[in-house]
């Protein structure tokens, strides 16, 4: 390494919304901002969640310092777990963010190991020879940082997940007279989210769903479901009051939303009489005007908790007619087809449903800033370089020019790829080299063990299945002695497909008897097998138009 350049590497965040992490390395110190991980989509059939490649850190472990998270949202901390067990380093991070962190680090076996530090908007830390302090900014759950790194080569801001609400529901104000400071002491670069770019104006401030969330409970027939991002802390809060002033007990469903609430009342976060919390097992006990359910589901997740409601698969809730369900959400771009299935059938069931985009609603606003609030930012921390982060491509793009409208020269600006390295050497600038980069798969207990090659295997058997032809060959007789069967799954039916089958049984003999006058006694199988993939499979796709997964197994006796 050079001693005195500072390097700056998205690893996950960037041309993408989710998996956030940011390295900065200065020297021979690096720091990570973040540790996220997203969800697959349906082309990734089995993959739990998906997380950085972090094989450049862990090539360069022995100069990690430390994991900075600026807060406690999924694309934001929900690699954690299991980049730990690839590279275990100090993790900092506020009160609420280390409580939602220790959650996981527990259920994956992992908390007694780890080492954590708890941090907060006036703490001032040095990791390796690198001195770091922070600043508050508003967000969608508390506690949220932006981060500044005071390097040799000049200061680097990292603002995390911001925008800028006068009102906040907890009080947690953003800092912008220290932005201010920070920005006229002289910003070489700042990281910016760039989530909203699209959007024009300010955000609204999320005080205003309380009032509304208020209305429509007031106004609310029979059981009332509520389903909202179990870590949107201050709308559930919302929602705890206007259940209180509405006499109403709340019941909660879904993991992540038990986890969260219990999480974030002990901590403080949360304020609930335990007199207003109601069992699920014990909702039928009172009339149904009486609860509200708090719940999972938001973004159409069929096996969440109001996606099995909706279906009629929950074990302790049902939606009746009249009950009203409330969309305290906005689709994630992406999602919508999963809500609006999800919606059809709560309308089925004859339900009263408030969704929509939270703009048409009033039951959500957004956490992240608007174009003004970007340009807000940029004009306090006038930055000689800047970086938009966290967004697709067409965000980073829109950050970009609302940048040069505020002066930053267009020169100075990186829209980069996850793994590209702007390097700065005399406090010049310059992206001419990258580092691995990419989408690690966790599938259950593997990490990274799910490659291209087996999600091409699984993407055939979901289309096509598979076609499994068992051969028992007896050594000394140098011959079939059982078989060939056939077994078909996710094919066809083999019972209604005679002919079929007998084809594919003819082919196999025919090919094995090629093979045996070429070799007269010894079958060369692994070629065998091959020959009888292409001569099946050339076959079944003449006659079916599909390509199955053929599977030949020799069993030698």
């Amino acid at each position: 390494m050079v001693n005195d350049r500072l390097s700056i590497i998205p690893l996950g965040g960037v041309n993408e919304i989710g998996k956030n992490m940011y390295v900065i390395q200065s020297g021979d110190d690096i720091v990570v901002v973040d540790c996220g991980s997203k969800f697959p989509d349906e082309s990734l059939l089995g993959i739990d969640v998906i997380i950085p490649d972090i094989s450049y850190l862990i090539e360069n472990a022995n100069h990690v310092r430390g994991l900075v998270v600026t807060h406690g949202h999924e694309d934001h901390i929900g690699g954690i777990p299991y980049i730990i067990k690839q590279l275990n380093m100090p993790i900092y991070a506020t009160r609420l963010t280390l409580g939602l962190i220790k959650a996981k680090l527990k259920e994956h076996g992992l908390l007694s190991t780890a080492e954590l530090h708890q941090i907060d908007a006036q703490s001032e830390i040095t990791l390796g020879e690198l001195p770091l302090s922070f600043f508050s900014t508003n967000h969608s759950i508390p506690d949220c940082l932006g981060v500044v790194f005071h390097t040799p080569q000049g200061t680097v801001v990292h603002t995390g997940d911001f925008k800028f609400d006068l009102t906040p529901v907890n009080n947690q104000y953003a800092d912008i007279h220290k932005m201010a400071e920070i920005g006229k002491n002289g910003v070489l670069a700042l990281l910016s989210e760039s989530t909203n770019a699209e959007r024009p104006g300010f955000t609204p401030s999320e005080r205003l769903v309380g009032a509304n969330i208020l209305e429509a409970f007031m106004n609310g027939s029979g059981m009332i479901y509520i389903t909202t991002f179990a870590s949107n802390v201050h709308r559930l809060q919302q929602i705890i009051d206007a259940a209180a002033k509405t006499d109403r007990k709340i019941a909660l469903a879904g993991r992540s939303m038990v986890n969260v609430v219990d999480i974030a009342t002990k901590l403080g976060y949360l304020t609930v009489s335990q007199t207003m919390v109601v069992n699920a097992d014990e909702v039928n006990k009172y009339k149904r005007d009486e609860i509200v359910v708090l719940c999972t589901g938001s973004q159409g997740e069929p096996m969440a908790a109001l996606g099995r409601i909706a279906s009629g698969n929950h074990r302790q809730f049902a939606v009746f007619p009249g009950d009203t369900v409330i969309f305290a959400s906005s689709p994630i771009p992406g999602n919508e087809r999963n809500v609006s299935r999800i919606v059809d059938n709560l309308f089925e069931r004859k339900a009263r449903v408030i969704y929509g985009s939270g703009s048409n609603t009033g039951m959500h606003v957004s956490g992240h800033a608007c174009q003004e609030e970007l340009k807000l930012m940029l004009t306090l921390m006038k930055p000689r370089y800047f970086i938009p982060i966290h967004g697709e491509y067409r965000m980073l793009y829109l950050h970009q020019l609302l940048a040069e409208s505020v002066g930053v020269e267009a020169n100075n600006i990186f829209i980069l790829n996850n793994g590209d390295v702007v390097d700065f050497a005399g406090s010049e600038a310059f992206q001419e080299r990258s580092v691995p980069n990419g989408d690690t798969y966790v599938d259950g207990l593997g990490i990274g063990d799910v490659g291209h090659v087996v999600l091409r295997d699984r993407k055939v058997l979901s289309a096509d299945g598979i076609l499994i032809i068992v051969i028992t060959f007896g050594k000394a007789e140098n011959k079939i002695i059982s078989g060939p069967d056939i077994i078909s799954r996710g094919f066809v039916l083999v019972r209604e497909s005679e002919g079929l089958m007998d084809e594919v049984h003819r082919i196999t003999l025919q090919v094995m008897e090629e093979h045996q006058e070429e070799t007269k006694h010894h079958i060369p199988w692994g070629l065998y097998k091959q020959d009888l993939k292409e001569a099946v499979g050339k076959f079944l796709y003449a006659k079916t138009k599909r390509r199955p997964m053929i599977l030949p197994i020799i069993i030698q006796v």
